[in-house]
């Protein structure tokens, strides 16, 4: 099986949530440097419309959203809790919650000097103002409603006493071992207190000492790649045999639109070849690419027949 290649860049929370998966699953993989917005011209190519970052890639198999990229990592790892859809129906709740309304509040929380400096010093002044605007216009079209920074930061602190809580029993937030609800909770703290430097997680000695042992695992044995190589892994290859028992759909077959339902909603559009509880997979030829099979969660988007 070809290496997973990850497409991320440094400051992007989710990017760090799946490379520090990688990190406790102990795996090889391909880091791809993408950019901060769009254009992406590669990403573009591998997975139309979609937009979010990070996105990894096998082969010709393209998968989007960390819930979908991280059963890949719990498959070649041999670690199931890292899938969501294998973990326990609290932590599946906990996650619901925190992957969206948690990291926006923590976002909101995060205006520090020291975040403006990584910034600045992450990318030219020109990129600068892009990514702002860019930013902008997707929180105008989003689906899901802003929070006020002071109701945000109440929001982080009752997160924070609840993790603690958590904690009191077990090194992980839902047993003696990391799940993928710990990666969840794990990556909008990450950019809270060790990029924005906020002083919210002061205090918080369990939930510092988890953070402490999830940074301790580091993020794996990465090799680098550059974008023009993972386009010619997709080139090379053919997407896998699609499962078994995902052809039962009432679209399959037929050209479909897969967006997310919450931001960033820009639709791919493709042939629906697979369909389960979990997961969608389209069919999609890319002029120099050839065919790529593109996979996306059921949960939080929206299929339509085109």
């Amino acid at each position: 099986m070809s290496t997973l290649i990850l497409h991320n860049y440094p400051m992007s929370p989710f990017s760090e949530k799946t490379r520090a998966m990688l990190g406790v699953a102990d795996l090889s993989w391909r880091s791809a440097p993408t950019r901060e917005m769009p254009p992406r011209p590669v990403l573009a190519a591998l997975a139309g419309g979609y937009r979010k970052v990070p996105l990894a890639q096998i082969g010709a198999d393209i998968f989007c959203d960390t819930r979908i990229i991280a059963a890949e990592i719990a498959a070649l790892s041999g670690r199931p809790l890292l899938d969501l859809a294998q973990c326990p129906q609290a932590a599946r709740d906990f996650v619901r919650e925190v992957d969206l309304q948690v990291f926006l509040a923590c976002l909101m929380s995060s205006g520090s000097l020291a975040l403006a400096r990584r910034f600045w010093s992450s990318m030219p002044v020109a990129d600068m103002a892009r990514f702002l605007a860019d930013r902008v216009a997707v929180g105008r079209h989003a689906r899901v409603r802003g929070v006020e920074p002071l109701a945000a930061k109440a929001r982080v602190r009752a997160h924070l006493a609840d993790l603690e809580t958590r904690l009191t029993q077990h090194d992980w937030l839902f047993g003696d071992q990391p799940c993928h609800a710990d990666f969840s909770a794990y990556h909008s703290l990450w950019f809270l207190r060790d990029l924005a430097e906020s002083p919210l997680l002061r205090g918080h000695d369990r939930v510092n000492a988890w953070m402490d042992r999830i940074l301790a695992a580091g993020h794996g044995r990465p090799e680098a790649i550059t974008p023009a190589q993972a386009l010619e892994v997709a080139r090379e290859a053919l997407p896998r045999a699609v499962p078994a028992g995902m052809q039962d759909d009432p679209l399959y077959g037929r050209e479909v639109s897969v967006a997310p339902a919450d931001y960033a909603r820009e639709a791919t559009t493709g042939r629906l070849v697979g369909a389960s509880a979990q997961r969608l997979i389209l069919a999609r030829e890319d002029a120099a690419l050839g065919l790529l099979h593109v996979h996306f969660p059921r949960e939080g988007y929206v299929l339509r027949a085109l």
